[in-house]
C-alpha cells in the first residue's frame, strides 16, 4: 500500500518566503520594444521622459480673438475698446501674423498663438463689424491660452518604470510622439488543475464530479500580476500522465502552477513527481496556516514550481500571499501594485484555532459613521463563491483563538480598489431577493448589491448597527403567532425602523419525486426510516420547524428535547433552501423544510405546510437613500410581480407589497 506523507514541518508563510529566496531571485526576465497599439496591459522597462513640450506651442483655449492683454485693459460693456482685425488663424496652421498695439487675430480652440498676442478673448465677450472688433471685457495675460509645456514639459518624468500601461498612459506616450515603447517581457506560466474528480467547463457534468474551477481562477489572476497564463489542462491523478504533463509545463512555461494533490493522501502525487523531475525539486511542503495547509514551492532546473491546494478559496489566498508577489516581480510591476489593505471593524464575534494562523475572507460594508465592517465568509475553503463574492480576508495570528465583535482589524483587499455595492441586504436568504436585484440591473445596468446570508435574526442586528440598507426576515411570533412586526417592537428598532411589506412564501416539506416514503406532516419526521436535513440556527425557517415541532410535543405530550432526540438528521444543518434541495435531490436526506420554488427548481415533491410573510426591514434615515427608494419602487412594481411569478413558484405578492409599516408605540 502506498505511504502517505505526514506533514513533519509546518512554515509560516514568512519562513515559506524566505526559504524560496534562498534559491530563487525574482526579477524580469527580459525586455522588448512593442508598438503603441499593442503595449495594453504591459508594464513599462523604463522610466519615460518626455522629448517635447506638451503642447510644444502657445494655443488658444477658445474661439474667439488673439489680442494683447493690456489692449484690454478697462473694456467693459459701457466702454468697449476697439481693435482692428488683422487676419484669422485656423487649428493647424503656423501663423505668420504679429499682433501689434491695437490689433486683434480671429483664432479657432487650438490653433497656435500669433507673436505679439499673449491672450484669447472669447468670441461671447465681441463685437465684430467689418474689420473691427468691439472687446466688451477685458483679460489678463495667457487667460484662454495653454502655453507651451503646461501639460508636460521636455525633460520631465512622465512614467515611471514598473507602471502597468492602460488607457490613460497610452494616450500619455501617443502625446509624446513615441512609437515603440520598451517593456517587460511577459512571463509565461503554465498552469494545470489535477484530480480524477476534474471535468473541463462546458463538458456534461457527472454526479461525483466538478467542474474545473481552479485553472481559470488562477489564470485570471496571473493575468493581473502582468504574466501570459498557459492554460494545460486537467491532469488525472495517474504518475505518468502528471509527469508527461508537468514536464511539458517547465519546458513552455517560466513558471508552472498546480492546483489540488499536494495533500497527504495516498492519491496525491504532485510532490513525488517534482521531485522526480530535477533538482532541488520540492523546497516547502504545508504551511502553517489555514486555509492552505499542503501547499508547496519547489523548484525544477531554475524554474519555479506552485503547488496549490484544491480548494478554490485556499488556492487562491495563498495565491495572494505567495505567488502573486512573486509574479509581480517577474512580470516588473511596481512593488506593491496589486496590494491594498484598510482597517475595519469586525461584524460578530469570529473563533478561530490556536497555532495555526488563519486567512478568513470577510464582505466589506460601511455603516452610518461612515467607518468599514467586515463580516465574516464561514462557507470554507471549499465553497466556490467564498473568495469570489469576498472582498478581501483579514489575518489572525497563531495565538489568536477569538476576535471580539467591534474589534479593528486589518483587511487585506482581493483587489485594489474597493467599490463599495449601491445596495446592501443582509438578512434572511430567499431566491425572490436575488430576482428584484436582478429586475433592478435590468433598468440600471450598473447597479449592485452585496447580499450577505446570516438568517433573519442576524438581519435585524444588520440593521440596528446601521451596516445594512436592507434586511429580509421571516420571524414568526412563536406567542402569537404574527410575523415580522412583533421583533421591531425592540427598545433598539421600535420609531427608529420600519417594515416594507414583502411577499408570501409558500413553505413545505420536501422530499424525493413521487414521495417514496410516503412523508405527509411533521409527524413523520420522527419516524426509524426517515433522515431529515434541518435549517441553521437563527433563521426563520429553523424558528417555523421548531415551533411546528414544539406543537407536536405538546400533542404527544413529551418534551421538545425528547422530541428532537428522536429525528435522526435534526442536527445536520443547511444554510439556505436550496441546500436543502440539493440534499435531498442527492440522497442525503428523505425530507427537509424550504419554500416551494426551490422544490420546483430541484423537481422535487412538495407538501405545503404554512404561508409565511417575507417582509424587509430599514431603518427610517435610509428610506431617502437612491437605491432603497428604487428596491421599493421595483418590489411594488408589476414588472417584479410578473418576474416572481414567472420565476419562483409559491412566491406569492398582494396588494400590500411594498408599502411601508411605521410602529412608534
Amino acid at each position: 500500500m502506498e505511504k502517505r506523507r505526514i506533514f513533519k514541518t509546518l512554515l509560516s508563510i514568512e519562513d515559506a518566503k524566505n526559504k524560496l529566496l534562498q534559491y530563487y531571485t525574482p526579477k524580469p526576465l527580459d525586455f522588448e520594444y512593442t508598438d503603441l497599439e499593442f503595449v495594453y496591459g504591459r508594464v513599462l522597462a523604463e522610466d519615460i521622459f518626455s522629448p517635447i513640450d506638451v503642447p510644444n506651442f502657445d494655443r488658444a483655449s477658445m474661439d474667439g480673438f488673439a489680442v494683447r492683454a493690456e489692449d484690454t485693459f478697462g473694456a467693459d460693456e459701457d466702454k468697449p475698446i476697439e481693435l482692428n482685425i488683422i487676419g484669422k488663424i485656423d487649428t493647424g496652421e503656423k501663423p505668420i501674423i504679429s499682433v501689434n498695439k491695437g490689433e486683434a487675430v480671429e483664432i479657432g480652440t487650438g490653433a497656435a498663438m500669433p507673436k505679439g498676442a499673449d491672450a484669447v478673448i472669447m468670441v461671447e465677450y465681441t463685437e465684430r463689424f467689418g474689420s473691427k472688433v468691439f472687446v466688451f471685457k477685458s483679460v489678463t495675460p495667457n487667460e484662454n491660452v495653454i502655453t507651451a509645456g503646461s501639460d508636460i514639459m521636455i525633460g520631465e518624468l512622465v512614467l515611471r518604470k514598473g507602471q502597468l500601461i492602460t488607457s490613460k498612459e497610452i494616450g500619455v506616450l501617443a502625446a509624446l510622439g513615441l512609437r515603440k515603447v520598451k517593456v517587460f517581457k511577459k512571463p509565461r506560466v503554465a498552469i494545470l488543475s489535477t484530480g480524477n474528480e476534474l471535468t473541463p467547463p462546458g463538458n456534461p457534468l457527472e454526479y461525483g464530479k466538478i467542474y474545473d474551477i481552479n485553472t481559470y481562477s488562477i489564470a485570471g489572476a496571473v493575468i493581473e500580476c502582468g504574466c501570459e497564463p498557459i492554460i494545460m489542462g486537467v491532469v488525472k491523478d495517474d504518475w505518468k500522465d502528471m509527469e508527461n504533463k508537468l514536464k511539458e509545463a517547465f519546458k513552455i512555461g517560466d513558471c508552472v502552477i498546480t492546483s489540488g494533490s499536494t495533500s497527504a493522501g495516498v492519491g496525491d502525487l504532485i510532490y513525488k513527481v517534482i521531485d522526480s523531475l530535477g533538482e532541488p525539486g520540492i523546497i516547502v511542503h504545508g504551511l502553517a496556516v489555514k486555509p492552505g495547509k499542503p501547499t508547496i514551492i519547489g523548484m525544477i532546473n531554475g524554474k519555479l514550481f506552485f503547488g496549490l491546494p484544491g480548494y478554490p478559496t485556499s488556492a487562491m489566498i495563498i495565491f495572494r500571499l505567495i505567488v502573486q508577489p512573486i509574479l509581480t516581480k517577474l512580470s516588473g510591476l511596481s512593488e506593491g501594485f496589486t496590494e491594498a489593505n484598510l482597517e475595519a471593524k469586525v461584524a460578530q464575534k469570529i473563533f478561530s484555532t490556536k497555532g495555526r494562523r488563519e486567512y478568513l475572507p470577510v464582505h466589506i460594508v460601511m455603516d452610518e459613521k461612515g467607518e468599514y465592517n467586515a463580516y465574516p465568509i464561514l462557507t470554507g475553503s471549499g465553497a466556490i463563491t467564498t473568495f469570489a463574492l469576498a472582498d478581501g480576508f483579514i489575518e489572525i495570528p497563531e495565538e489568536i483563538a477569538i476576535i471580539d465583535e467591534n474589534e479593528k482589524v486589518t483587511v487585506k483587499l482581493i483587489t485594489p480598489k474597493l467599490r463599495l455595492a449601491d445596495l446592501v441586504i443582509i438578512g434572511s436568504h430567499c431566491v425572490g431577493v436575488d430576482i428584484l436585484v436582478n429586475c433592478l440591473r435590468e433598468i440600471q445596468s450598473s447597479f449592485t448589491a452585496k447580499i450577505i446570508n446570516v438568517g433573519s435574526l442576524g438581519g435585524l442586528h444588520a440593521i440596528k448597527r446601521g451596516e445594512a440598507d436592507l434586511s429580509g426576515i421571516h420571524l414568526i411570533d412563536e406567542s402569537s403567532g404574527e410575523y415580522n412586526l412583533p421583533f421591531l417592537k425592540t427598545p433598539d428598532l421600535l420609531g427608529k425602523a420600519v417594515l416594507i411589506k414583502g411577499y408570501k412564501r409558500e413553505q413545505g416539506l420536501i422530499t424525493a419525486p413521487g414521495n417514496p416514503k410516503k412523508i405527509t406532516s411533521i409527524s413523520d419526521l420522527i419516524r426509524d426510516d426517515v433522515t431529515f436535513i434541518n435549517r441553521n440556527l437563527g433563521s426563520g425557517t429553523r424558528i417555523l420547524i421548531d415551533r411546528y415541532l414544539k406543537i407536536y410535543a405538546e400533542e404527544q405530550g413529551i418534551s421538545f428535547n425528547e422530541l428532537k432526540s428522536k429525528i435522526s438528521g435534526y442536527n445536520t444543518i443547511a444554510k439556505s433552501h436550496s441546500a436543502v434541495a440539493a440534499s435531498i435531490a442527492y440522497g442525503k436526506a428523505d425530507v427537509g423544510v424550504g419554500i416551494r420554488a426551490v422544490a420546483e427548481y430541484y423537481k422535487l415533491h412538495f407538501i405545503p405546510l404554512a404561508n409565511e410573510q417575507y417582509d424587509f426591514v430599514t431603518l427610517k434615515n435610509k428610506l431617502q437613500k437612491k437605491s432603497v427608494k428604487s428596491f421599493i419602487d421595483m418590489l411594488s412594481s408589476n414588472f417584479f410581480k410578473e418576474e416572481l411569478n414567472k420565476r419562483a413558484p409559491g412566491l406569492i405578492t398582494d396588494s400590500e407589497t411594498g408599502s411601508i409599516i411605521d410602529i412608534n408605540m
